[in-house]
């Protein structure tokens, strides 16, 4: 089969596209015959090595962390699923490598997909719409006109939690540039904030939650944001002590993380907020739900682009810029597709 793979962690290391073996199938695995994967930063972080104190692999590597397509083939303990499904996901982190035409993956990581999407906006939502679901309902447990602060609005995941908050009766403010004003008002947001005019953190004030997806000094100033006991979830810094413990990672891992996020910690105690690392853990459960509320047209996906598997390189590179409106994605399986970059 054709992948798309790297050879060795780097900023500078290409996607190369490279023939390999199709994955074998395990007694609860499904062989997907990939039509579309997306791409996220976590394509690139990993390529960087960024993450490697959490996760490491074995070259050569193939990327991607979601993905549409359909079953071929079920293990012999499946019962979830049959050959002909048309299914989307998000392997478990040990299992990546989307960017690929087949794919083996546990039964438990998989959906059907919704009924009126394509394989191409299907394959946008995995690994951002269980992200924000995850956050949302399982560490900041928002709560009808409860006020959240959504970082990067017209972003992959920015995209995803907008409709998503709007959806659980929150008041939401987003921060984007004048080009995504519209988009992000579009998708609900109540509130939206040109920060390349004016500080978030100037405007805002009481909120009960912030969804942060840049890292940096974005989350340093959003302290400023929330009230006292009010939370902030990070899917862009830094992991700290208590994610360490939660995760069970270990004494060491603990200590590190502890030292590195020392500067969060500082703040969680000024300002008497809770701060949460979320590290995204794949469901097949929640993706059902998501595909109900996408069937009901409560959500939308939001695609930027779409380049074919051959174009991984360049496609990663698009979406290193920060500029992309939604989400980037490959089409695997060549199929009709006007809007297709050349």
């Amino acid at each position: 089969m054709k992948a798309m793979t790297i050879k060795k962690y780097g900023k500078n290391t290409p996607l190369e596209l490279t023939e390999l073996s199709v994955p074998e199938v395990g007694e609860y695995d499904v062989l997907v015959e990939v039509h579309a994967a997306s791409l996220n930063p976590i394509d690139f972080k990993i390529r960087d090595g960024k993450v490697k104190m959490l996760l490491s692999y074995k070259m050569p590597l193939i990327l991607g962390n979601d993905f549409s397509g359909k079953v071929i083939q079920t293990g012999a303990k499946v019962s979830k699923f049959q050959v002909g499904d048309e299914v989307y996901g998000r392997p478990r982190k040990k299992r990546i490598g989307t960017f690929a035409e087949y794919l083996s993956v546990h039964e438990d990581d998989v959906s059907l997909k919704p009924d009126n999407l394509t394989f191409v906006e299907a394959a946008s939502l995995p690994l951002v719409g269980l992200t924000t679901w995850q956050a949302f309902h399982d560490i900041l447990e928002l709560k009808p006109d409860q006020k959240i602060l959504i970082h990067a609005g017209a972003g992959g995941v920015g995209t995803f939690a907008i409709q998503l908050a709007k959806e659980m009766g929150a008041y939401v403010a987003t921060t984007a540039s004048e080009k995504g004003h519209d988009l992000v008002s579009s998708l609900g947001a109540d509130q939206v904030i040109n920060y390349r005019e004016q500080p978030f953190e100037e405007v805002l004030k009481g909120f009960d939650a912030v969804f942060d997806t840049l890292g940096g000094e974005s989350l340093n100033r959003s302290f400023r944001v929330v009230k006292p006991h009010g939370k902030i979830v990070s899917v862009s810094a830094v992991p700290n002590g208590r994610f360490a413990v939660e995760n069970n990672l270990g004494l060491l891992k603990r200590i590190v993380f502890s030292i590195v996020s020392r500067k969060i910690t500082a703040l969680e105690q000024k300002f008497n907020v809770d701060y949460h690392f979320l590290f995204m853990k794949p469901s097949g459960e929640q993706l059902s739900k998501i595909k109900d509320l996408v069937e009901k047209g409560r959500i939308r996906p939001v695609v930027d682009r779409v380049y074919p598997l051959e174009d991984a390189e360049e496609a990663i590179q698009y979406v290193e810029t920060g500029r992309a409106k939604g989400k980037v994605v490959l089409e695997v399986k060549k199929l009709c597709n006007p809007f297709m970059m050349k």
